[in-house]
């Protein structure tokens, strides 16, 4: 198998990480091999074999290594994490000349594991190949699935589940956490080596570490849009689950929302609601502060007048995220143009819909259908708002119906089509975790074929909490 392996990050000094080998399973068996990405890769879809997916063969040119980083986890900070069950194969260069990192998640134990197997259960890996590759479907920056293997290994968790590996492709893993854990040690030199590499791979024409913040600003606040816009819940928005390339990573207890409240949780983990679905643009910034407080040191000598500084970049994120929020809530509603009472439209729909519980996408895609008054349980709520929003319409001279569907997918990744696929799966059956890829690979086409998956889910096929897999 040929890779064009370039591994800029196994150059950087060893303390960056620990040089580990997947360790070897017992019989590895394909599940789903993104072909189409492989091909963007430039590699050859018929050379991944289920031995070089599982790890049990390394490809040639593969420098492997678990990264360190550390990260607050729910506001705590933890000094030291890491990679405790990913191997980073290395970096290839894809048919656009773009790096890209190639991962094996749930590849056995590294100095990191603190104490875990190392190991993944199908679970997580066939939800994470789901959401992540529906994500990019949708265009919302992301990492990307490249297979899925099962292991022929047990993983023990609550109970005996099978074992799985996913190959993840990512254009980095540096994460706000790989920031942290060097500023926290005091090891300045270390600190500007990521900087700069930091800087060459994803921001080239920034200056410095104060330009690298207000980029990794200005992605966030894209990013986060993104997700409140089709109602998409992180779950543990972690320093450590935050990619300063401003791609969605690690798709733990996330979940796409059905009926809509601000205040929804789905992770078991987040027991006070600290990543609720409303929080998201807030623990952003929170992280982004982090990310700040660990850049000082470069920043100035001077310590208020590097925090005079970073402190002038991080203010930048809620404008940024609110143009970004408005233009794509703008869209939802098909409007084209932009007027000052444009935000208190959107919010008046959003209150409706929460007072409605109404189906997230579903009421938004039924605004282009003629029927979102349907999804509100209380008809004066429709009446006392759809007036304006027409008017609105008039105002700009096009009725939108083309920029709603384009902005309002008719299909998402549900809960419960998730958890189907899954329980299917650990029975040995795949094909409705390909069917389901089938129809999230095409989140904006209406049809038979996509009918049932837009169906919200009937009350005792409801998914209310979402777990990590670890």
């Amino acid at each position: 198998m040929s890779i064009s392996f370039d591994n800029s990050y196994a150059r950087l000094p060893e303390g960056f990480f620990a040089r580990q080998a997947p360790v070897p399973v017992a019989t590895p068996r394909i599940v789903a091999l993104n072909r189409d990405l492989a091909a963007e890769l430039g590699i050859d879809p018929d050379a991944l074999t289920a031995e070089v997916l599982a790890g049990n063969e390394v490809p040639e040119g593969a420098e492997p290594l678990a990264q360190l980083y550390a990260g607050h986890q729910f506001g705590n900070f933890v000094p030291q994490l890491g990679d405790g069950r990913a191997i980073l194969l290395g970096e290839g260069i894809d048919t656009k000349g773009n790096r890209r990192d190639i991962q094996l998640k749930g590849s056995g134990r590294t100095p990191f594991s603190r104490g875990g197997d190392g190991r993944a259960w199908l679970g997580p890996v066939m939800r994470e190949y789901v959401v992540s590759e529906a994500m990019h479907a949708l265009g919302i920056p992301t990492t990307r699935a490249l297979a899925a293997v099962t292991t022929g290994e047990d993983v023990i968790r609550e109970r005996v589940l099978p074992g799985a590996v996913l190959t993840r492709v990512a254009a980095s893993h540096l994460r706000v956490g790989t920031f942290q854990v060097f500023a926290s040690r005091g090891q300045t030199d270390a600190l500007r080596d990521l900087t700069a590499h930091a800087i060459a791979r994803h921001y080239p024409d920034a200056q410095g570490p104060l330009d690298l913040l207000s980029a990794v600003v200005e992605r966030q606040a894209e990013l986060i849009a993104a997700w409140m816009s089709v109602g998409f819940i992180h779950g543990v928005m972690n320093t450590d689950n935050m990619a300063i390339s401003g791609e969605t990573i690690d798709y733990g207890p996330c979940a796409f929302m059905d009926a809509y409240h601000p205040n929804t949780v789905f992770s078991s983990i987040d027991q006070m609601g600290r990543y609720a679905f409303q929080n998201q643009p807030n623990m952003a910034v929170w992280n982004l502060a982090q990310l700040a407080s660990a850049l000082l040191p470069l920043i100035d000598e001077d310590d208020d007048k590097a925090i005079e500084l970073a402190e002038d970049r991080l203010h930048a994120f809620p404008d940024l995220f609110g143009a970004a929020w408005a233009r794509r809530f703008r869209a939802k509603l098909g409007l084209t143009t932009e007027e000052p009472g444009d935000g208190a439209l959107i919010q008046a729909l959003l209150s409706r819909m929460a007072a409605s519980q109404a189906d997230f996408t579903n009421t938004f895609r039924a605004l282009s259908t003629g029927d979102a008054s349907s999804h509100l349980t209380d008809a004066g709520a429709w009446e006392s708002w759809a007036p304006d929003w027409r008017a609105r319409l008039e105002r700009q001279g096009t009725d939108g119906d083309a920029v709603m569907r384009a902005a309002n997918p008719a299909v998402i990744p549900r809960n419960h089509r998730i958890e189907e696929a899954i329980q299917a799966g650990v029975a040995g059956d795949f094909a409705p975790f390909h069917k389901l890829n089938d129809v999230l690979a095409r989140p904006f086409d209406d049809g038979p074929e996509t009918a049932d998956f837009a169906k919200p889910p009937r009350p005792e096929e409801r998914v209310m909490r979402t777990f990590c897999g670890t």
